[in-house]
């Protein structure tokens, strides 16, 4: 009877500890994913955020291009 409970005692043990290491691989996987998920989401918002620094330099330079047009034909209003 010591024999059997100790067998049963042993294989108890090892399922346990297999399922620990399954959910331990599991969670890594998952924590993977999102550390994936999140480095995803900041390289969009840093590619907006690039995206927005353009126009707005690209309008500053238009803007300033039409000053100097302006300055230069004699019709700028900030005389």
């Amino acid at each position: 009877m010591k024999k059997v409970f100790l067998s049963f005692a042993a294989i108890a043990l090892v399922f346990s500890v297999y399922s620990c290491r399954d959910t331990k691989t599991e969670e890594a996987n998952e924590e993977m994913e999102q550390a994936a998920d999140d480095m995803g989401d900041a390289m969009d918002d840093a590619g907006d955020a690039v995206e927005n620094a353009a126009e707005e330099t690209g309008d500053a330079i238009d803007n300033a291009a039409q000053e100097v047009k302006e300055e230069v034909n004699g019709t700028d209003d900030n005389q």
